[in-house]
């Protein structure tokens, strides 16, 4: 999410490292010592950026190639998927050169546009996860009011309509955001950088932070919540009103739906941890605006808190494959596919060998019956 805390070097983040590492009598050592900070948090986005590419293209890959897998759950997985794959371009290397600069480096242009993209790409990820309990509630406890035809073109409406509606919200973000100026009274230090609003006036932070945690988590999770209430008051009601007669096809399509159910819950737990550390901490900034916390705590809490938020867009393809072995099969033979084509030439070559190999015992066994048959043993001998 564009917040304030998320990606903008503001003068409580700024002071607070300044002050973290400070050895008054070893300047060098101070320089050093933040310096080497800044490349361990940078190493750490880099991380989070490879693994998380690696597990969403491979993911998009295999829906998109696997025609078997082209369901609603998965549709919309795949969008998640695009939305986490923006993010990591983006937003992360972005906010990780926060530590390796002190000055924001991508100009008035950037800062227009990096909120709106990481914005838009919250936004993508906790309404999908919605639609996604919203189907498992229509697939669970109205089965009968699922359509059956074009259902891959209204899940793809579904999806691109989620996507305006994210982009729509983040507008606001791309218009307040500029580069402001910022003071530190602590060391008298200004620098300029960009912000969704100017350091001065403590009313416009707590609307934005109050908003954003009203808009982009809590009400997603209570709709989630009201859902999956009623998806387990289904599924209770349907064990204890189980036939006895055909039990076990109805047993299988219940544990099915109980498994789709479980891995959109463990999506929407995982967006609800990695997420809330940020919101709290921004709402705490907000609200003691005036006040510059420069505190080693408050400085590794705000840079955790970063860092997990971004964690959330590269768990979800490796918890899919946890959670679902026709997935991981599939996200297996991907993978293959991706390898170097080196080991791939050596297996046709072994291959080829072998074929080679099999034609010339064909070739040996046929000289020999055909030697035999004319009563001469010495060649057979000699094919041997």
């Amino acid at each position: 999410m564009s917040l304030e805390g998320m990606f903008t070097s503001t003068a409580e983040e700024k002071s607070a490292s300044n002050d973290s590492w400070e050895h008054r009598s070893y300047p060098d050592a101070r320089e050093g010592s933040m310096w080497g900070a800044g490349v361990a948090i940078a190493t750490a986005y880099a991380l989070i950026i490879v693994v998380g590419l690696v597990g969403n293209v491979t993911l998009i890959r295999t829906f998109c190639a696997v025609k078997s897998m082209r369901n609603v759950p998965n549709l919309f997985l795949c969008s998640l998927a695009f939305g986490d794959v923006l993010l990591l371009v983006t937003c992360a290397p972005v906010d990780a050169s926060r530590y390796l600069a002190d000055e924001w480096l991508f100009g008035r242009t950037g800062c227009k546009l990096i909120p709106f993209i990481q914005l838009t790409s919250v936004g993508v990820s906790v309404f999908t996860l919605t639609a996604l309990a919203a189907d498992r509630y229509k697939a669970i406890v109205k089965p009968m009011d699922i359509p059956t035809s074009h259902a891959t073109a209204k899940i793809s409406l579904k999806a691109s309509a989620i996507w305006l509606l994210s982009m729509v919200l983040a507008i606001p973000e791309a218009i307040f955001s500029d580069l402001h100026t910022f003071h530190i009274m602590q060391t008298n230090e200004t620098f300029q950088t960009c912000a969704p609003y100017p350091h001065t006036g403590d009313l416009h932070p707590k609307i934005h932070s109050m908003a954003s945690f009203l808009i982009f988590y809590v009400i997603p999770l209570f709709i989630i919540s009201v859902y999956y209430f009623f998806i387990a008051r289904s599924l209770i009601r349907s064990t204890i009103n189980l036939p006895v007669e055909g039990k076990m096809p109805i047993r299988r399509q219940m544990e099915s739906r109980k498994r789709l159910a479980k891995m959109v819950l463990v999506f929407v737990g995982l967006f609800a941890i990695c997420w809330l550390p940020s919101h709290v901490i921004y709402l705490y900034r907000s609200y003691h605006y005036s006040e510059v916390d420069t505190s080693t705590l408050h400085f590794v809490t705000s840079v955790a808190a970063r860092i997990l938020a971004f964690t959330n867009s590269c768990v979800n393809p490796f918890a899919l494959y946890l959670l679902s072995k026709s997935f991981q099969k599939q996200f297996n033979k991907q993978i293959c596919c991706c390898c170097p084509l080196l080991p791939l030439h050596v297996k046709n070559t072994t291959r080829g060998n072998t074929r080679l190999s099999s034609l010339k015992s064909t070739q040996n066994h046929t000289v020999a019956s055909f030697s035999l048959i004319n009563g001469n043993p010495g060649c057979h001998e000699g094919s041997v």
